[in-house]
């Protein structure tokens, strides 16, 4: 009888609960013409905006000196054996900072000569992009010459089926590639010259352990602490920052 009772009970509440109707607020959305020619600029200039941001982390990678940083710094972990030591994020970071101020004067071109004379009206968004484009492949350009990539323009332009006879004549679309293979090939010689000291390293310190019958015993762990105490006593980050940032002419 309690159960039935309670069951009784329960329905009650339910029935008079459902009768009382819950408002909704009224939702609604209306697509209604600008008013005035300048509120359609500013809606496409949030869009663009937007378009800017989410391709930022590409423009950084592709048209800076971000690439060859990033790779030198993961052979110089892999040179020394420290795995995540220093972490990704550290790597990262101090990448950023240093593509900042290498790019600096890149940077500065293109807001004195693009951006300012855009906010201020004095040139549309066809000229801005135009300009800090035309900034940008100067820097490419230079950075191919001096390090003599630039058959990577050419190479990029015979298959895709262009004829150009200088890398200035190369459009955006063969130019930024071979800029990115470029930094490739230059990030992987620096890194090669990393890894020679730290591999006789490991060869000395095997020869060793070999010779004294320790076979059990892995090279690279003896030679870890002996390999980060010899970059130490060189000063191996002053050498590599110093070394990377006088890399980079373009700037």
């Amino acid at each position: 009888m309690k159960r039935l009772f309670v069951l009784i009970f329960l329905v009650i509440v339910f029935v008079s609960f459902a009768q009382d109707e819950v408002p909704l607020p009224n939702i609604s959305i209306q697509l209604s013409p600008p008013q005035q020619p300048r509120d359609l600029v500013n809606t496409l200039e949030i869009l663009l905006l937007l378009t800017v941001l989410s391709l930022a982390p590409s423009i950084l990678i592709l048209f800076t000196s971000f690439t060859r940083i990033i790779i030198v710094f993961s052979f110089l972990r892999n040179a020394l054996g420290t795995r995540q030591t220093p972490p990704n994020q550290i790597l990262i970071g101090l990448a950023l900072f240093l593509t900042f101020f290498i790019m600096q004067p890149v940077w500065n071109d293109i807001y004195n000569n693009a951006i300012t004379p855009y906010l201020n009206s004095e040139i549309g968004y066809e000229e801005l992009f135009s300009r800090s484009m035309d900034r940008l492949r100067t820097f490419m350009i230079t950075e191919l010459k001096i390090h003599h990539n630039e058959d990577n323009v050419f190479m990029l332009a015979d298959n895709v089926g262009k004829e150009i006879d200088s890398v200035e004549e190369a459009p955006n679309s063969v130019l930024i590639p071979a800029f990115v293979i470029g930094e490739l090939e230059i990030g992987f010689k620096m890194g090669i010259l990393l890894y020679i000291p730290f591999i006789v390293m490991d060869m000395v310190v095997a020869s060793i352990l070999l010779s004294l019958g320790m076979i059990m015993i892995p090279p690279v762990l003896v030679s870890l602490p002996f390999k980060i105490l010899l970059f130490v006593l060189v000063n191996g980050w002053d050498m590599l920052i110093g070394s990377l940032i006088k890399s980079f002419g373009g700037g």
